[in-house]
């Protein structure tokens, strides 16, 4: 094939990509509002874990231990106010634009109509994103705490470990673990893709799928982690250690009239305080709760609410 034939292919290839264009709207977003990129949320991310472990983690570690700590967070919180309230900009864009459920987000705090204050719409949705911002890393201090609590977990319950530092560098369950606890706030504000996002970028660097909306207790301890998944709805109790290849997950999924799925309720299982999963248990089910202190065996499959303290074996 000449060179003059393979740019001709190309431009009937090109021809044939946009005439799909028009006809599957849904996977293309072109002439539309923008939605923020993957390799953006990852920068995110990466910002926001190293705000949790600074000196750990973040572009150069040994240059940041070399200066005031001061200087190294001021300079972290003002790159992630930055991305964060940019990619709340885009997001409360498009739920403005799609008149969805984030509504309540886009009003101001002193219940003024932000879309009536006469500025310009850009400014508008990026006033509002940098409020949520700000209140959003104002609950840094609470996120840290809970993932000091689940490195503790870990170390201590794990004879493997010789170290914090070991847990926070090499664990990919705490990364996970970590991550989740900065998504969730999010979740719970009701913002949609961002904290779903940010969980499905530690979701592909560790093989661990914790749904932003799932309810997780201090003291969390993944161990080895591969293949873990715990749905949206599930709820965690305190000190619970999971091993790998563990679903918490629904037991059915209930359709409307028309066919489509029922969405939102309770699907997922509800497991008590200092509960232990060995590795590849499912436990399924909205209304499947797990005892505190209970013991679920390995490739165990349970559908039904265990008694606290009972142990389960397959």
């Amino acid at each position: 094939m000449t060179d003059d034939e393979r740019r001709e292919r190309l431009r009937e290839l090109s021809r044939e990509l946009a005439a799909s264009h028009d006809e599957l709207v849904g996977l293309s977003r072109l002439g539309r509002e923008r939605l923020p990129a993957p390799r953006e949320i990852s920068g995110l991310v990466g910002e926001l874990v190293a705000l949790v472990f600074p000196g750990f983690h973040g572009a150069d570690p040994a240059a940041d231990a070399a200066r005031d700590l001061g200087q190294v967070l001021a300079g972290r919180l003002e790159r992630a106010s930055r991305d964060l309230a940019a990619a709340l900009a885009d997001i409360l864009r498009f739920c403005h634009r799609q008149g969805s459920r984030c509504e309540d987000l886009w009003a101001p705090a002193d219940g003024s109509d932000a879309a009536d204050d006469g500025a310009p719409a850009d400014d508008r949705y990026l006033a509002a994103a940098r409020r949520l911002t700000l209140d959003y890393l104002g609950g840094l201090p609470a996120i840290r705490r809970l993932v000091a609590s689940d490195v503790r977990a870990a170390f201590e319950g794990d004879p493997a470990a010789t170290s914090w530092e070991e847990v926070i560098l090499c664990y990919p369950g705490v990364y996970a673990v970590t991550v989740h606890r900065l998504a969730h706030p999010l979740h719970g504000q009701g913002l949609p893709l961002l904290p779903r996002m940010m969980s499905e970028w530690a979701h592909s660097r560790t093989g661990i799928d914790i749904h932003p909306g799932a309810t997780i207790g201090e003291s969390f301890f993944i161990d080895h982690g591969t293949g873990v998944v715990i749905g949206e709805t599930t709820r965690i109790g305190a000190r619970v250690k999971v091993y790998q290849g563990v679903t918490l997950g629904a037991l059915s999924f209930p359709r409307n009239p028309d066919g489509t799925l029922v969405k939102g309720g309770q699907r997922h299982p509800t497991i008590g305080d200092g509960v232990t999963i060995y590795a590849n248990a499912t436990i399924l089910g909205g209304e499947t709760v797990i005892g505190d202190g209970a013991v679920i065996g390995g490739g165990a499959w349970i559908t039904e609410s265990v008694a606290a303290g009972a142990k389960v074996v397959k």
